[in-house]
């Protein structure tokens, strides 16, 4: 006898084409009739999402609610997290992910109770192929989502065991028709008859009969959906007129039932992101560019920059709480959940997306600010000195760019090698100047001074700093110098080169030519927020590279090369005999590091309305699939056959674009080709070359009947009462910059070389000048002021070395204890590793909610925290 578990929630979507500050107007009503009905009924149960935000949200609207909603989270009757917000699975650095879990978490147990250890994503668009590992971080075995299954393709169960690249796996639970399923409204409960024959028991029916299951779940809510008033009463009619018997239950509870038929379930490993029930937006990696991008270069500066450091200043006595660093993260997260990382949002939430942006960056920069600041101060530097950092845990050997202020180019910095100056701003001189001094207010001239970038190459330590001096010399500082444009120019690096050459970009790899190894192609977008589509059957077309030139130095020349293309400004342009046109200009910086990378900085004017941008790499390698890294592993994408009859089977066509992290490779047992990417999300290989996206701009928020997505609009712009809605902010008009890199290599591709590359590839330049003469360029300096009895510390430190072989995922302060450091090590290879000996010694293994586990290597595709004691 099939029997249905009915599990009554809200899906809450923080924003879409409503604001955060619209949604907690909404959550007034909905969140104080949810505590009265669960206060009035001790039948009844309910789950807020699973995202804390939302419940911190109301709480600071009605604080009185807090120890109701406590009280009834420990009765086990109000469910709430175990997320912070309801992430995107796709687009945020796997660090983003777990950490998602783990303030989410212990944010619910602060403030109301034990959070539901269920791994609740009902309405994201697709995931990634390591999300049971990193669920398992948090100790979560389980979970629950809508959208990306096919029971032909990949099991024919709607319950199965998820498994993730290494041996972690979780209990899949799946919504095939929605977290709406069985969505019980006050309409519903007048014709419950129609509602079990038409909707509900058809339902039950498919899930039951996809692995063969004699209990199925049918969750019951929608987006900002009211509680079921007397839910006993309803279900007890429900049963009345369905086939099947339906009894009140809770997700946790039904994770139960499912948990002790495990071993009858059938495995799956892969990603989930196939388009057969509910659209999963296979092309959104590439809308709204720039909330992508202010998305990862934030996750870097968190990760690489400001964690680390208040690691580095915890040591040597400057204490960050950790409740700054929980805001930090807080404003990113409220930045990740799925429609708002995704960019499916209004041109209203877009800005309050950016905004919120702009928050986290002041955030993230000021406490840099302070702790660079305050250890200058403690080692009592004067502006002749200057503090480089490394906040990474291996020695450095290499380049670095240090920011200085100095009244000449007429310097030279000892225990730097071969300095440059790469970049140079004049401030003039000016008269009668305000000084505090200790007699009171005087005036004094202020001279001329340079703002300068140098490069050149230094050793650091492992996690920690060291204090190069500025000298004065007899000669300006080499400064990097820009050559006359032309039809041809050239750079260098052992066996490569680099040519401009017949307004194209060739590279040279031991004599062998690759014509054309990078270029940038254009295509007309139809599409929406959510996807791309062509247009009229228009075909991408490559863009001239006009001009070429060398930025000489002595350390490393640069290849710039410039080129422009006057498209059709808009679509409907295309079909006119005199289309107005829109100008498209761009440059591409290009230079060679250390490691034979080849770093590139385009700068792209965007005067043109939709049309998707994508970098183009022809790297002559014959392979047919891409070796991608995702999240916490490497994962192979080879392009699946389209049958014709796509639009009968699929709900949006299963288009051969796929999303990344970080790299993409092409190889053979010889050679490989890779890219990295800074912001870059979604790629496609086809014909041998693979192509990048760069942005997808458009209009609409959702368009009808799109080439690739048929039917409805998304976004509901196309439902009963809805309006279209333009949005001009997601044609990304003006200035882009994108930073990317590739190398040719006639060598066997190895994980382990290209984690190194990888993670040589983001390391920062941290460095610090005490200096007077313009103390706005970070911006508190002329606020954090010099305390009294400060401590002595060392002019150099070095605080934890680790063998090149292990990986870093994240290095912060923890949160269970002050004087103690979290490091989380990934393993992004198929073979175990070992903890060094030294490493064992004085780190504890944890969970990533810090608790301890007994553990002396990272598996296969795994990850493992530790704790440090400082």
């Amino acid at each position: 006898m099939v029997k249905a578990h009915l599990v009554n929630h809200t899906h809450w979507d923080r924003e879409w084409y409503f604001t955060t500050m619209d949604a907690q107007v909404l959550s007034e009503q909905l969140f104080t009739e949810v505590l009265d009905e669960l206060e009035k009924n001790s039948d009844a149960n309910f789950c807020l999402d699973g995202q804390v935000s939302v419940v911190d949200e109301c709480v600071e609207i009605h604080p009185e609610a807090k120890e109701r909603i406590r009280k009834l989270v420990g009765e086990g009757r109000l469910f709430v997290g175990p997320w912070y917000t309801q992430t995107d699975a796709l687009i945020p650095d796997l660090e983003s992910i777990i950490r998602n879990l783990v303030i989410g978490m212990k944010d619910m147990q602060q403030n109301y109770g034990e959070p539901m250890k269920v791994g609740y994503l009902p309405d994201t668009f697709g995931f990634n192929a390591q999300m049971p590992t990193l669920l398992q971080q948090v100790g979560i075995d389980n979970f629950l989502f809508w959208r990306g299954t096919n029971f032909s393709q990949q099991t024919n169960s709607v319950y199965f065991r998820w498994r993730g690249l290494n041996e972690q796996e979780v209990l899949a639970i799946d919504f095939p028709f929605g977290y709406f399923t069985g969505q019980i409204t006050p309409e519903t409960k007048q014709n419950l008859a129609e509602f079990a024959k038409v909707r509900y028991d058809p339902a039950v029916k498919f899930e039951s009969e996809h692995g063969n299951h004699e209990d199925v779940l049918m969750p019951s809510g929608i987006d900002q959906m009211n509680i079921i008033k007397n839910i006993k009463q309803t279900v007890a009619e429900l049963n009345k007129q369905s086939k099947y018997q339906t009894e009140i239950s809770t997700y946790p509870e039904f994770v139960d039932i499912i948990r002790k038929k495990k071993e009858q379930l059938p495995k799956y490993q892969g990603e989930l992101r196939l388009p057969t029930y509910a659209r999963v937006h296979r092309s959104i990696g590439s809308v709204r560019s720039q909330i992508k991008r202010e998305n990862f270069q934030l996750e870097q500066k968190i990760l690489k920059r400001v964690e680390p450091l208040c690691v580095i200043g915890a040591k040597v006595g400057v204490q960050i709480g950790n409740g700054l660093l929980l805001k930090l993260w807080k404003k990113l997260l409220e930045c990740q959940a799925h429609d708002t990382l995704g960019g499916s949002v209004s041109d209203n939430v877009a800005t309050d997306i950016l905004h919120r942006f702009k928050e986290a960056n002041e955030l993230a920069d000021g406490i840099e600010n302070i702790v660079k600041k305050k250890i200058a101060q403690y080692l009592q530097l004067q502006s002749d000195q200057v503090l480089v950092f490394n906040t990474e845990p291996y020695e450095f050997n290499g380049d670095k760019t240090v920011k200085i202020v100095a009244s000449s180019k007429k310097i030279a910095l000892s225990g730097m090698k071969d300095p440059v100056i790469t970049a140079a701003k004049k401030y003039s001189a000016r008269q009668h100047i305000l000084m505090m001094t200790s007699r009171g207010q005087e005036y004094t001239n202020e001279p001329e001074y340079y703002e300068l970038e140098i490069t050149g190459h230094v050793k650091l330590p492992a996690l920690g700093y060291v204090v190069l001096r500025i000298q004065q010399a007899d000669t300006e500082m080499v400064q990097t110098k820009k050559g006359q444009f032309g039809s041809y120019g050239k750079i260098e690096k052992g066996q490569q080169r680099l040519e401009f050459v017949e307004g194209r970009i060739d590279l040279i790899v031991n004599q062998h030519r690759i014509k054309n190894i990078l270029s940038l192609v254009d295509a007309p977008n139809d599409g929406d927020t959510y996807d791309s589509s062509p247009f009229n059957g228009i075909q991408e077309q490559r863009l001239p590279l006009n001009m070429g030139t060398v930025v000489s130095s002595p350390q490393e020349d640069a290849l710039l090369v410039r080129g422009s293309a006057s498209l059709p400004a808009n679509l409907d342009d295309y079909a006119k005999t005199c289309p107005k046109l829109g100008v498209l200009t761009y440059s591409i910086k290009l230079s060679f590091n250390e490691n034979g990378q080849i770093n590139a900085h385009l700068k792209v004017d965007n005067e043109v309305n939709s049309h998707r941008l994508r970098l183009c790499f022809a790297p002559q390698i014959e392979t047919d699939e891409v070796n991608a890294q995702i999240q916490a592993g490497y994962v192979r994408t080879r392009n699946e056959p389209l049958p014709a009859d796509w639009a009968d089977k699929f709900v949006e066509r299963p288009v051969n674009l796929y999303n990344f992290d970080k790299s993409l490779t092409l190889m053979t047992e010889q050679q490989h080709f890779t890219f990295w990417g800074a912001v870059q999300k979604e790629y496609e290989y086809r014909d041998q070359r693979l192509l990048v996206t760069l942005m997808a701009t458009t209009g609409q928020l959702g368009k009808p009947n799109l080439a690739w997505r048929p039917g409805r609009a998304s976004g509901d712009t196309t439902s009963q009462g809805h309006i279209m809605m333009p949005t001009p902010l997601a044609q990304e008009r003006g200035f882009n910059e994108f930073d990317f890199a590739f190398k040719f290599s006639n060598e066997k591709f190895t994980a382990a070389t290209n984690n190194r590359l990888t993670r040589e590839w983001l390391a920062p330049s941290v460095s610090y000048q005490n200096q007077s003469l313009n103390v706005f360029i970070n911006r508190l300096d002329n606020k954090i002021w010099q305390t009294e009895n400060e401590p002595h510390i060392p002019e150099k430190l070095a605080m934890l070395k680790l063998p090149p072989e292990l990986d870093v995922s994240a290095l912060y302060p923890a949160y269970s204890s002050q004087g103690a450091y979290i490091l989380r090590l990934q393993n992004l290879s198929s073979v175990s590793q070992k903890l060094p000996a030294d490493l064992l010694e004085k780190a504890q293994a944890v969970t990533a909610l810090e608790e301890p586990i007994k553990q002396t290597e990272i598996k296969p595709y795994d990850l493992l925290s530790l704790k440090i004691e400082l």
